[in-house]
């Protein structure tokens, strides 16, 4: 029940910034600029206001997967990942001179991180089942002791074969005799 009612909570401020993202991009790309030639070095397209939209489609779509439910670990990690530049491009607090604007954008940033900090844990939330990583190693444990047993028990079948040969042997000897 709290992961149906978390989730959404989650989510309601990505979905509504990356609305915001995609409505507005030219103010967010001025304020990215920096961030933004940073991300050019990795082969990135030198379009601002292009890579904002791109990051509030990421952020409108993660957002409406996490708060629906639908693959709520996938889409936790691609918030994280969208927010991480917002937050940088976004919040530079340790750029500002003036102590009031300073302690605005800390907040912010902050802000930010708390809610990395969340989208973290629903990203290895497991929903109360098994993790993949989880199940994959008891398949391979339970191949393991099939394995085991199978040896076990073909051993058992060829020397019960080999003592029943044995007593066939000695019950057509008697007979001969």
């Amino acid at each position: 029940m709290v992961r149906r009612v978390a989730r959404p909570m989650l989510a309601a401020m990505f979905v509504v910034g990356g609305l915001d993202q995609l409505k507005h991009p030219g103010a967010k790309a001025k304020a990215a600029r920096p961030v933004l030639d940073q991300a050019a070095k990795v082969g990135l397209p030198d379009d601002p206001e292009l890579l904002v939209r791109a990051n509030g489609v990421a952020m409108v779509g993660g957002g409406a997967l996490l708060a629906t439910g639908r693959v709520p670990r996938i889409a936790s990690t691609v918030l994280a990942g969208a927010l991480v530049p917002t937050t940088l491009a976004a919040h530079p607090f340790w750029n500002e001179s003036d102590p009031q604007v300073r302690a605005q954008q800390k907040v912010q940033f902050l802000k930010n991180l708390g809610l990395l900090g969340g989208l973290l844990l629903a990203a290895v939330d497991t929903d109360g089942k098994p993790s993949l990583a989880y199940r994959a190693r008891l398949a391979g444990e339970s191949a393991q002791r099939t394995a085991r047993t199978t040896r076990r028990e073909a051993k058992h079948a060829a020397k019960a074969a080999r003592r029943e040969a044995r007593l066939k042997a000695a019950q057509a000897q008697n007979a001969l005799t």
